[in-house]
C-alpha cells in the first residue's frame, strides 16, 4: 500500500484536482477515499496495473459529490438573512396603524372630530381653534382631552392585542401622549 501511495498518489491528486477546479481540500479528500477504496476492493499485489481503475473510481467519487450536492437544496448560512427580511419596513404595520385611527377617529363625537382637526391637522392653537369653532378655549381644551382619551383606548386595543402575540408594534409616528 505505501508503494502504492508513493507512484500513484501525487498523479492522481493532480487529475482529481483538475476535475474539482482547484478545491485542495476536496482533492485530499478524493485521493484519501479512492486509496481507502482500493485498499479495501484490489489485490495491490496482482500484475494488472492499478494506476487506470484509481483514475476511474477518483472520478465516479467527484461524480457521484457532485450529483449528490445538485440533489440536495441549497444550504444557506444561519438565519441573518431571516432577520434583515423582518427588519425591512413594508407598510403594513403603518396602514393599518391608519385604519385603526381612521376608524377610531369616525366612531367620535363630531365637535370632538372638530377639535381634532383644527388643533392637530389646521395647527391651529387652542385659542386660535376656539375662535374658528365659537366656543371657549376651556372647552376646547375639555374636548381635545376626551378625544385624545378615546384615540388612546383604540389604540391600546390593537397594542394589547399585539403584545399577547409577541410584540410591540412599530406606529410609524409619534404617540399622542
Amino acid at each position: 500500500m505505501r508503494t502504492l501511495y508513493d507512484e500513484d498518489a501525487s498523479p492522481l491528486y493532480t487529475y482529481v484536482l483538475r476535475l474539482l477546479g482547484g478545491d485542495r481540500h476536496r482533492a485530499e479528500d478524493v485521493v484519501q477515499e479512492t486509496l481507502l477504496r482500493c485498499w479495501r476492493t484490489q489485490d495491490v499485489g496482482g500484475s494488472e496495473p492499478l494506476r487506470p481503475w484509481l483514475f476511474r473510481v477518483a472520478r465516479n467519487i467527484v461524480i457521484d459529490e457532485y450529483r449528490l450536492r445538485m440533489t440536495r437544496p441549497r444550504e444557506v448560512g444561519g438565519t441573518a438573512w431571516l432577520d434583515e427580511l423582518w427588519a425591512k419596513p413594508d407598510g403594513v404595520d403603518r396602514m393599518l396603524s391608519s385604519m385603526i385611527l381612521k376608524d377610531a377617529i369616525r366612531r367620535l363625537p363630531p365637535k370632538h372630530r372638530e377639535v381634532l382637526y383644527e388643533i392637530y391637522y389646521a395647527g391651529r392653537s387652542t385659542r386660535e381653534a376656539a375662535l374658528v369653532l365659537g366656543v371657549p378655549p376651556g372647552t376646547v381644551k375639555s374636548r381635545l382631552h376626551h378625544a385624545v382619551r378615546a384615540l388612546r383606548r383604540a389604540v391600546s386595543v390593537r397594542e394589547t392585542v399585539a403584545e399577547e402575540a409577541g410584540g410591540k408594534p412599530d406606529w410609524g409616528y409619534p404617540s399622542v401622549a
